[in-house]
Parts: structure tokens; C-alpha cells; sequence
């Protein structure tokens, strides 16, 4: 699968389309598909890159906690994935020798969510999706519930309802000479 996705993704580089959003983490060992992407540019052209960088935060790193504290932690534990995105540097290494310029930077977000257990359901969508699909009821459930505590007590839910999360983002702009 990740060798369609970096087929696709510089397909579209070829084509033009030099913009990728939360997506090259998704591909283990990307660093050789930014080189591609890059490559592939026409001179003048444009590589911009929005990846997240929060893997080190209590919304993440709680889900390995979780997975490790239950009956399910076989099952779960090789599901567990190390941080996907090297830090700013990794990248700057990688890019400087061939771009004309690059700009690297990070920005953290304050994200307002609503709804109980916020934090557990912006999640479930991406990086807790693959773990609570690993297992069956009723272990599904009570590892859900283990994962919601851990998020609860990491990201308290307001008194007007509304929860802070905080959401780490790196971008990188890379124009080719």
C-alpha cells in the first residue's frame, strides 16, 4: 500500500500538484518519497508539506499506555507505531541540498472540541482507529474505556464543555532552482 500511495503521490507532483496535507506520514520510510517529490518538480517549483508532529503528546502516547495495560496487549502492542515524522532538522538535511530555498517551521494549534470525551473521538478517526479495529468485544470496549480515561485526565473537559487540544504542526516549503 505505501508503495501505491508514493507511486500516486509523485504522479501528482508530476503533474503539478505540489501541495500535501497530513498525508506523507502516513507512508513508513517517506524520507525517500520527499526526495522523489522534490525531484520531480520543474525548475521554480514548489513543495509544500503539512505534517503533524504531536506523536509525543498525551494523545498519543496515552494510546500506548492503554494498549499496554490490559489483557488485550498482545494483540495491541505490535500495533503500536513509533513517531512517523523525524524532527525539523531530518528534513532540512534532506531538502537543503537540492532546493533553491526551504522554510521549515512549526506551529502549535489550540483546538476547541466540544462533546464529551472529545479529545478520545478526534482521535478515533486516525491513530486509535487501527488499535480498537485489532480487537472484538467486549476487550474493544474496555480498551476504549481505559484510553478515554487516560485522554480525560490529559485534556479535562471545561466547565462550559468545551476541551483544549493542543496540536502540534510542521510545514516545510521547498522550491526547486
Amino acid at each position: 500500500m505505501a508503495t501505491s500511495r508514493s507511486r500516486n503521490l509523485a504522479a501528482a507532483a508530476e503533474a503539478g500538484r505540489d501541495l500535501f496535507n497530513a498525508a506523507l506520514h502516513w507512508i513508513e520510510d517517506h524520507a525517500p518519497v520527499f526526495v522523489r517529490l522534490f525531484e520531480s518538480l520543474a525548475p521554480g517549483g514548489t513543495l509544500a508539506v503539512q505534517i503533524p508532529r504531536n506523536f509525543g503528546a498525551p494523545s498519543h502516547t496515552s494510546m500506548g499506555e492503554a494498549a499496554r495495560m490490559g489483557p488485550w496487549r498482545t494483540t495491541l502492542e505490535p500495533l503500536l507505531r513509533p513517531s512517523p515524522v523525524e524532527p525539523p532538522d531530518f528534513y532540512y538535511n534532506l531538502l537543503a541540498p537540492l532546493a533553491a530555498k526551504l522554510d521549515i517551521w512549526e506551529t502549535e494549534y489550540l483546538q476547541v472540541l466540544e462533546g464529551e470525551h472529545a479529545v478520545k473521538e478526534y482521535t478515533k478517526s486516525t491513530w486509535l482507529s487501527p488499535l480498537l479495529a485489532a480487537l472484538e468485544e467486549p476487550e474493544r470496549s474496555r480498551f476504549e474505556e481505559t484510553y478515554t480515561k487516560l485522554a480525560d485526565a490529559a485534556y479535562p473537559r471545561r466547565p462550559d464543555g468545551k476541551t483544549l487540544f493542543p496540536f502540534r504542526r510542521m510545514f516545510i516549503i521547498a522550491t526547486a532552482a
